[in-house]
């Protein structure tokens, strides 16, 4: 049986677990995952460093195989274990899903973070309120970006949904809260109704709602 470590309030664990959910495949079944960072602690034990030497979630088992890397995790997964065909393996629809899973880790989480780090972890007499808002008005300007994209096909890679909205989809569901919770720190968000649509058409046809946080993970208030 594999093996996930890693907690539930984390993005990147929540990308695989969607994936895994996506490929028909169950916790306690096909795979056991267990709570890992943060509050759980166990990331910084020398055991697990040997598994992931970064000391972060998540970190996959399969037999001899160790992966980290959620991106490349979900990659593999597909790979091994979609028989049902849930995602499309034409050249054109995995490819333009890569493109969106590279720039969602190089480029548009980058951005977004300090907006993240700087209301969820940092406490409140030491944020700074400049950097946190131009992090997020910046993000305004990358989801321009996808929201054209989502103007011409459905999802990212086209018109069948693909792992690059699992990854997509949960990054624009974390910009939408840290805005809810925190409107006056992170300024005006940008109305994108293509962006709006394809939430709506994931929460319909995907298992999105299932692994969208309800509510941030907020350490320092």
């Amino acid at each position: 049986m594999m093996r996930l470590w890693g907690r539930k309030s984390s993005i990147n664990v929540q990308k695989v677990l969607w994936c895994l959910a996506e490929l028909g495949l169950k916790e306690g079944v096909d795979f056991e995952r267990i709570d890992a960072g943060l509050q759980f602690g166990v990331v910084r034990s020398p055991e697990f460093l040997k598994l992931n030497p970064n000391g972060l979630v998540p970190t996959l088992e399969d037999g001899d195989l160790i992966l980290w890397e959620s991106n490349t995790i979900m990659r593999y997964l597909v790979s091994q274990h979609d028989q049902n065909k849930r995602f499309p393996s034409d050249i054109a629809s995995q490819y333009g899903s890569e493109k969106w899973m590279d720039w969602q880790v190089g480029t548009m989480w980058p951005v977004l973070r300090p907006a993240f780090i700087g209301l969820t972890r940092t406490p409140a007499a030491d944020r700074n309120h400049v950097v946190i808002q131009k992090a997020y008005q910046d993000t305004n300007e990358l989801f321009s970006l996808l929201d054209q994209t989502l103007a011409s096909q459905a999802y990212c890679s086209g018109n069948q949904f693909h792992i690059g909205d699992i990854v997509l989809a949960l990054c624009v569901h974390r910009w939408i809260l840290l805005n809810e919770i925190f409107p006056k720190e992170t300024g005006i968000r940008a109305d994108l109704k293509n962006i709006n649509r394809w939430l709506k058409q994931l929460a319909a046809e995907t298992r999105f709602q299932e692994f969208a946080e309800k509510e941030l993970n907020i350490i320092s208030k």
